[in-house]
C-alpha cells in the first residue's frame, strides 16, 4: 500500500505539536529533511527539532540527510530515534559501506539521487536498500515545480526492482501533491513525500487521503 510521508520542513514550526498530531493521525511517516547548506544552498533545522518531534511521534521517521559527511552523523539520528535514513549517492565516496553503517545501527537504509544523476547508478545498490529516494525537484529549497521526466525515471526503477527481485522501495520527493499522486503509484511509486501540498491545505488531511489514490 502507498505510503505518505508529509515533510516536516513544510510544517508550522510555531504549532509543530499540532502538525506532528496531523501525521499521527493521517500519515504514515515523517519526513525529515536535513540541510547543511554546503550540500545544498540551505539550511532546514536539526537535532532539537528532530528531538521534539520523535517525542511526540507515533509514526516512523524517515531522515532525509542533503549534507557533506552523512556516515559522521548515523549513530546519533539513530539514537534519537530514526526509523529509515537517506543520504545522496554523490555525497560519499562509498555509497555501499555508509548503507550498511545504517543497518548496523538499526535504521533501514536508503539511497537518494537529484534529478541530473541517472537512474542507473542506483542499481548497484538496489539489494542494499531498503528504499530509494527519486528527487522529482532539486534538493535543498521546498515549493519547486515537479520534474515530469521523474515519470520515466520512476517507471525504469521499478522495473530494476523487479528484475533484480530485491524488497526495495521507491519514494518520491519534491513537488508532490493530489494532482499527480496517482501517475506517480502508476507508474511505481511506494512513498510520496509531500511538503506545502499537506501543510498548506486547507484541509490536510483530505490531502492525505487523496493522495493514496
Amino acid at each position: 500500500m502507498i505510503q505518505i510521508a508529509p515533510s516536516m520542513l513544510a510544517a508550522d514550526f510555531l504549532h509543530l505539536e499540532k502538525d506532528v498530531e496531523l501525521v499521527n493521525e493521517h500519515a504514515d511517516l515523517f519526513h525529515l529533511d536535513i540541510m547543511d547548506g554546503t550540500f545544498v544552498p540551505n539550511i532546514s533545522y536539526g537535532f532539537p527539532v528532530v528531538e521534539a518531534i520523535a517525542r511526540k511521534a507515533t509514526k516512523p521517521l524517515d531522515a532525509h540527510l542533503m549534507i557533506v559527511h552523512p556516515e559522521k552523523y548515523v549513530d546519533r539520528f539513530a539514537k534519537v530515534g530514526v526509523n529509515m535514513l537517506s543520504f545522496h549517492l554523490n555525497a560519499v565516496d562509498n555509497a555501499g559501506q555508509v548503507l550498511a553503517q545504517i543497518r548496523a545501527a538499526g535504521m533501514k537504509p536508503g539511497l537518494a539521487i537529484n534529478p541530473d544523476i541517472p537512474v542507473e547508478k542506483l542499481y548497484p545498490y538496489l539489494d542494499q536498500c531498503d528504499y530509494v529516494v527519486l528527487m522529482s525537484v532539486f534538493a535543498g529549497f521546498g515549493g519547486q515545480k515537479f520534474i515530469e521526466a521523474t515519470y520515466q525515471r520512476l517507471a525504469a526503477v521499478k522495473a530494476e526492482v523487479k528484475r533484480q527481485d530485491v524488497s526495495c522501495l521507491i519514494q518520491v520527493d519534491g513537488g508532490v501533491s493530489a494532482a499527480n499522486s496517482t501517475k506517480l503509484i502508476r507508474h511505481g511509486a511506494d512513498i510520496l513525500v509531500a511538503g506545502s501540498a499537506v501543510f498548506k491545505a486547507e484541509d490536510p488531511a483530505e490531502v492525505i487521503r487523496s493522495m493514496r489514490g
